[in-house]
């Protein structure tokens, strides 16, 4: 499977330049205050020079102070409020797993995506299909076809239907599902499944990514709202997702995807060995029977395949067509034309979605905020800041400047009320 990739604006400057040209700015506004102290006797102008210098040390110190207290304790003071990611780290990963849980993993969100998927239509496609079978012998087709005119129709249908109906009820479907589900992945064929499921998470951030830095911006301070760091940490919170996704996708040994099997894992022994799991089963099965568009489809099943088995039988030539093609043709065509078996059959399979999700995605959620709080607060501390940290810098050069436009709109003040 292909990375998933996001193209990015280029950067002409990495967080360590930037910090340079903001330490270097403040260090400039500091000698121009001393040089414009000195030279304030000789002309008035220079009292503007000054107010501006003045005000943009403030300002710049002050954003200094802000954009460090982020990451780490400024000049190693213990600061109350200070190294805020790194003493918060595990609250970032709990809150990180709560944004995923509440936003992709709910059965709210998952039924809302399933709901827009027509599987009985695309069931009803591809079993449209005519399909190939062997020919049926002159003598054999004879005697078929004598046996089913000689029966009487509304009681072998009835004796069939019935047949079919209790033979359903017992079936003991958990285990063999849950058999399947266990042969197929030991065949690695869950792998294009769940390869998929990452590409469809990709793609339903790509087109969240407003919603993410909405609820960031909601859920931060004031201050970090009044700085505008919010949006930058939110970038870095759609990054990050993206960087997980796109690890992932390229590491078949990544520790979500080993999660997400144990749990399809943990599910096919559930439906195996579990007998709540085997009665909830039962339960969604008997549900499905009880449905009248089921017991339609029954029905229109029975007469097909009689139907289908005359026509075999009258004429052995078309018993390659008559032996199960006509079936799963009438089949498929029910499956797209009975608006209420198709609604019916599509609802059964996102309770099935919905449950799944609702049962097992605790564990992915518990597996996220487990591996941030397993991170060291240096490792976290330095990914965010190389992260953000160019954009951080500017916050300081734009503190700086704005401080000194606003040093100079007090000292005309000052000098006009004066």
């Amino acid at each position: 499977m292909m990375p998933i990739t996001r193209s990015a604006a280029p950067v002409t400057g990495g967080p360590r330049t930037m910090r340079i040209v903001a330490t270097g700015l403040l260090v400039a506004m500091a000698a121009l205050y001393i040089l414009s102290r000195a030279m304030e006797p000789r002309h008035a102008g220079w009292g503007f020079i000054r107010a501006f210098a003045e005000a943009a040390m403030v300002g710049g110190l002050a954003d200094w102070f802000a954009v460090t207290a982020l990451f780490r304790h400024p000049l190693g003071l213990p600061i109350p409020h200070t190294a805020i990611i790194p003493r918060n780290k595990d609250r970032i990963g709990a809150t990180l797993a709560m944004f995923l849980k509440d936003n992709f993993l709910t059965p709210r969100v998952v039924a809302r995506r399933m709901r827009r998927m027509d599987v009985a239509g695309a069931a009803g496609r591809f079993l449209a299909t005519p399909t190939e079978g062997g020919r049926l012998r002159a003598g054999a087709s004879r005697l078929v076809a004598n046996v089913l005119e000689s029966l009487d129709q509304d009681r072998l249908g009835g004796m069939v239907k019935g047949a079919i109906a209790a033979r359903l009820r017992a079936l003991n479907a958990a285990p063999l599902i849950g058999q399947a589900i266990a042969a197929a992945m030991q065949n690695k064929r869950h792998l294009p499944v769940m390869d998929a499921l990452i590409t469809w998470g990709s793609r339903v951030l790509l087109r969240n990514e407003a919603t993410v830095r909405a609820m960031v911006s909601q859920r931060s301070g004031s201050i970090l709202r009044w700085t505008g760091l919010d949006e930058r940490i939110g970038q870095a919170v759609i990054d990050g997702l993206y960087k997980l996704l796109d690890d992932m996708a390229t590491d078949p040994d990544h520790p979500l995807r080993i999660k997400a099997e144990e749990g399809l894992a943990q599910l096919a022994f559930d439906l195996q060995r579990d007998p709540a799991m085997q009665a909830r089963v039962d339960r969604i099965r008997d549900e499905l029977l009880d449905n009248p568009a089921v017991a339609r489809w029954i029905d229109g099943l029975w007469e097909s395949a009689r139907a289908g088995l005359l026509r075999a039988a009258r004429d052995p030539q078309a018993a390659l067509a008559g032996k199960l093609g006509e079936m799963l043709r009438q089949l498929g065509a029910t499956l797209q034309q009975d608006a209420r078996l198709a609604k019916t059959i599509n609802s059964f399979v996102r309770r099935t979605a919905v449950g799944a999700v609702a049962t097992y995605g605790d564990q992915i959620v518990t597996l996220v905020s487990e591996t941030i709080r397993g991170w060291d607060a240096r490792t976290i501390t330095g990914r965010l800041e190389n992260a953000v940290g160019r954009d951080l810098q500017y916050i300081r050069v734009n503190g700086t400047v704005v401080g000194g436009l606003v040093g100079v709109l007090i000292h005309v003040v000052d000098r006009f009320v004066g």
